[in-house]
């Protein structure tokens, strides 16, 4: 395992970390991310899409290794894509070690990336999405950051839904199955289908689709 780089962010410590072909993302001193796979978190933005008419606007938050914003750009369905993701490095490194991995989709003209919190961002903006994928440490039941906690809570639930249009779709990807969450989306969005992606070791990734009822 080979070190690429380290950064030191307001969060900690960020390291890119290299094996073979794939890259790691490891926040002080945790596991976050790799490139190795990718299948739960396309089917993420796939499922979600695939339930939006065309012309939608789509909101993914977490820019990660890429994946999720690569398979929207391979979408005819969303008309504009915000990204909104904190760390900047991240972000830089989408031009050099990890581009690949996204496809060169930051240079998509439908595609804006914010480097921002994402909790705060939407706090500060009344911009509507008819497609919102969350995608933000490793879920509501396992975030790396006590911040991003908030975001799967009641009230970060209810600021998700008022960034959605009506009927539109709110995905949510976990690192495991969590009946709480499970019923925290439909009482606060509507009603949920649950996609799994089995993987090599543990549970199954999980993707949570939910849709605005009014």
């Amino acid at each position: 395992m080979e070190t690429v780089e380290r950064v030191v962010t307001d969060r900690g410590e960020l390291v890119l970390r290299r094996d073979g072909a794939h890259f790691e993302l490891i926040s002080n001193g945790v596991f976050l991310m790799d490139t190795r796979s990718g299948t739960s978190e396309r089917t993420l933005v796939r499922a979600a899409l695939s339930a939006a008419a065309p012309g939608a606007r789509l909101l993914i938050g977490g820019l990660g290794v890429g994946f999720s914003l690569a398979e929207a750009v391979r979408s005819k369905t969303a008309a504009e894509i915000v990204v909104i993701e904190i760390e900047p490095d991240v972000v830089a490194w989408h031009a050099t070690h990890l581009a690949s991995f996204s496809a060169g989709a930051l240079d998509d003209p439908r595609v804006r990336v914010v480097t921002a919190d994402l909790g705060r961002w939407l706090a500060t903006t009344d911009e509507l999405f008819d497609v919102i994928c969350l995608d933000v440490d490793n879920g509501p039941d396992w975030t790396v950051f006590g911040d991003n906690a908030a975001l799967y809570g009641d009230a970060g639930t209810a600021l998700l839904r008022a960034h959605l249009s009506p009927g539109g779709v709110l995905a949510v990807w976990s690192a495991s199955a969590s009946a709480a969450y499970l019923t925290r989306l439909t009482a606060t969005i509507g009603p949920v289908e649950t996609l799994l992606t089995e993987v090599d070791r543990g549970e199954p990734d999980v993707v949570y689709l939910a849709r605005r009822c009014s």
